[in-house]
């Protein structure tokens, strides 16, 4: 199988590389969806824990890669994209699954990503820099800028929408 590990910071353009990966037909999921699911069906709201508290929570009773570990259950057929990938050991438990694990990073500047996560106003969504900067802190903590950092290919995503979609799919086609 081969695996495609998506990285990259809140607000990058992550989602909008699904929407292309979608229409090329790759099945795909989003590690965060499971983070989130758990968060739902655990009772950790009634707890007052966050999505992110819970996932470092889980990171903290059953390893840093406990997500990876609930994502490949989910996972079949000759390749295969996952979104949200965020440690090495994470990347090391896809690795043990196949040795055709490539991983992809998006970036994009800093208050660019800030402005697009409080425009799709999500329920996670910052309410400020502050709290945006301690994301990102939380993220780069669980190891996430070491995945970024060795990345097999990086899409800067800075331009128009347009631009972006055509780098992505031209990624993809290529990593196919």
């Amino acid at each position: 199988m081969r695996i495609l590990l998506i990285a990259g910071m809140p607000g990058a353009g992550k989602e909008e590389l699904l929407n292309v990966d979608r229409s090329m037909g790759i099945p795909f999921l989003r590690m965060g969806d499971i983070v989130r699911q758990f968060h739902a069906d655990s009772g950790a709201e009634m707890e007052g824990l966050s999505v992110g508290q819970v996932a470092n929570r889980e990171r903290e009773l059953h390893g840093k890669n406990i997500w990876a570990k609930r994502a490949i259950e989910r996972m079949s057929g000759d390749i295969f994209l996952v979104d949200g990938c965020r440690s090495m050991d994470e990347v090391r438990s896809y690795r043990e699954l196949s040795d055709q694990v490539y991983i992809i990073a998006v970036h994009a500047p800093r208050m660019t990503r800030y402005e697009r996560l409080v425009a799709r106003g999500r329920d996670d969504a910052p309410h400020d820099m502050g709290e945006f900067d301690a994301r990102d802190e939380r993220e780069m903590g669980w190891g996430l800028s070491d995945v970024i950092a060795l990345a097999d290919r990086m899409i800067v995503n800075d331009s128009d929408l347009d631009s972006f979609r055509t780098k992505v799919e031209e990624t993809l086609e290529m990593m196919r």
